[in-house]
């Protein structure tokens, strides 16, 4: 009966509000303007296809670091973006993820014109990127730049921002983009073009040069005023500020060990001549790619006995390895294959899980938002541990600490005593951090910093951020492994990346020796893992704009399946089907 009473009583508001709004709806003419709601609730009005940069220019006047694009109605747009309809805009400065890309792109963009405008005919390789917040580049079809002449680019750069002229943004028949590409003699254009199922190409035209580039750009050079060149043989640096400090360029500084690990990469893309995507297309359209899996994995194989080499040849000082470095590096693999070699060389390896000295949680540091810190150095008993592993090293017996997750509390472990043939390998978060082990004398620590520098490129201009391949290969074990969707793991990689700014970036330069865990055919096998879980991501949502980034990306590459892949590579550690997953040396 109270169901009923209720039904009846809704059914007549319901007509209470019809009746109430007769009247009220009325013909009228089609709207000649637009609305634009910021997310402070202001509301500005134009005439219809006003660019959305002219609602920017006008509702955030005084905004601290520059906005090159927004978030209209929940997608991705560039300032160019015309409003033809009321809309929600967030705008975005190079502070967020989506900002920055298209300011470092664009700033590529001005680098290229500036070249090409001083010295025609050269060609700039967009490389790697760099700690500092820069990217290294080389040219092409001469000697390396002078001081001199760098100088000369970045004033010239500086004179085309101060004129600030137009991108323009165009769509040209694909086969006029190969044509134009072939007459400039740009074959890393022209071999990514063949595998386009599109019969258009997106392109952006600056001062008449005009490139393709994978993403938007800002709509003019003014955008572009922070930067600067740096002389870095056998290249050049194109620094730009960090997203932490959107206004100001950062401190430049100088990394040899990482620099040394991206010419090593180098070298070996050379050795499997696969240098960028269009060439890894044609090895997998030829079936060579199973040679190239087989050369890659054999690289890989030589890097980590030489370490174990190393180690091994200075194991009377050297009794304990830590291994760091950010995530999705494979550095639980790598730990696993380096004991392996070490084994062979008479060395025996005891694993130490640096996770065991959580401290209680209760005594867990907080963060600014007032919430656990497990990422803090200071998570972790670090007196107990150096305490303990002085003991190890010495062949004390230890009774080690178990950490359960559950109850948050620390546990009574097992009881161990090394022998002088053994090795402690740890591997965590802040392995290259030298206030882990202030006691332990550092000639006894060897530190290896592992991590995923990939520098296999779309193309000459067009970069695949380490960040996207580490991505993509956690969003793969994720969903096998954890049960976690792509949109929960896009969620969570904002927070990840900040961690690894904090504990790890600053600290890799400690190592005593680096691992480049990339693999120049991983993106092509990690394909078609990856693009049904981006395909669930939901719409509407911020992680949607990031799968739709990803899915365009991964558009670029055939799919190459899995069967080849020896069953202790890295990779495995992400697809399954490691020989490695259950393996614990000791």
């Amino acid at each position: 009966m109270k169901e009923t009473i209720e039904h009846n009583s809704s059914e007549k508001s319901i007509a209470k509000n019809i009746g109430a709004s007769r009247g009220v709806v009325r013909r009228c003419e089609p709207s000649d303007t637009s609305q634009v709601r910021f997310p402070d609730g202001s509301v500005y009005e134009a005439p219809l296809g006003t660019p959305l940069e002219e609602f920017i220019r006008v509702g955030l006047p005084n905004a601290t670091a520059p906005i090159v694009a927004a978030r209209v109605n929940g997608k991705l747009k560039e300032l160019t973006y015309p409003i033809t309809r009321d809309a929600d805009v967030i705008p975005l400065s190079i502070s967020s993820s989506d900002g920055m890309r298209i300011y470092r792109r664009s700033l590529c963009f001005l680098l290229i014109t500036a070249v090409n405008e001083l010295f025609p005919g050269t060609r700039i390789v967009v490389d790697h990127s760099l700690t500092v917040g820069g990217l290294f580049c080389h040219v092409l079809k001469r000697e390396p730049f002078t001081e001199e002449e760098i100088r000369q680019i970045e004033t010239r750069m500086h004179e085309i921002v101060a004129e600030d002229a137009p991108i323009v943004k165009r769509r040209i028949p694909l086969s006029e983009a190969i044509t134009g590409f072939q007459r400039r003699g740009w074959d890393d254009k022209v071999r990514l073009l063949r595998y386009r199922e599109k019969d258009y190409l997106t392109v952006y035209t600056l001062r008449g040069e005009w490139d393709y580039f994978y993403g938007y750009m800002v709509p003019s050079t003014g955008y572009l005023a922070r930067f600067r060149l740096h002389d870095s043989p056998p290249g050049l640096v194109l620094q730009f500020p960090l997203r932490s400090h959107p206004t100001e360029l950062p401190e430049y500084r100088h990394f040899p060990k990482l620099a040394t690990m991206f010419r090593e990469y180098g070298k070996w893309l050379k050795i499997v001549q696969v240098r960028d995507v269009g060439p890894l297309n044609e090895a997998i359209e030829s079936g060579r790619i199973r040679e190239v899996i087989l050369v890659t994995e054999a690289l890989h194989e030589q890097r980590i006995a030489r370490i174990a080499q190393i180690i091994a040849g200075q194991h009377e000082r050297v009794r304990l390895v830590v291994i760091a470095g950010p995530s999705s590096s494979g550095k639980t693999t790598f730990s696993k294959r380096l004991a392996i070699q070490l084994l062979a060389h008479g060395v025996r390896p005891f694993p130490l899980a640096l996770d065991d000295y959580f401290v209680d949680r209760e005594e867990t540091p907080l963060d600014e938002h007032r919430e656990y810190d497990f990422e803090s150095l200071h998570a972790l008993n670090l007196s107990l541990l150096n305490e303990q592993v002085l003991a190890l090293m010495d062949g004390q017996e230890v009774t080690l600490p178990h950490y359960n997750f559950q109850t948050g509390k620390g546990e009574i472990g097992q009881t161990v005593s090394l022998s002088p043939q053994h090795i402690i390998i740890a591997e965590g978060l802040h392995g290259m951090n030298p206030a882990l082990l202030p006691q332990v004398p550092p000639e006894r620590i060897y530190r290896i910093y592992a991590s995923c520098l990939t520098q296999l490129n779309i193309d000459y201009h067009n970069r695949v951020p380490t960040t996207d391949t580490r991505l993509l290969r956690r969003m793969v074990r994720d969903a096998r492994s954890r049960g976690y969707s792509a949109q929960e793991t896009i969620a969570r990689w904002e927070s990840v990346r900040r961690g690894e700014g904090r504990n790890v970036f600053p600290f890799q330069e400690y190592a005593d020796i680096m691992f480049n865990s990339a693999l120049v055919y991983e993106l092509a096998v990690l394909k078609p893992f990856a693009e049904p879980l981006l395909r669930q991501v939901e719409p509407g949502t911020m992680e949607y704009i990031e799968a739709r980034r990803l899915l365009a990306f991964l558009e670029w590459l055939l799919p190459c399946p899995p069967d080849s892949i020896p069953d202790n590579s890295l990779l495995r550690e992400f697809i399954g089907g490691s020989i490695l997953e259950n393996y614990t040396p000791w």
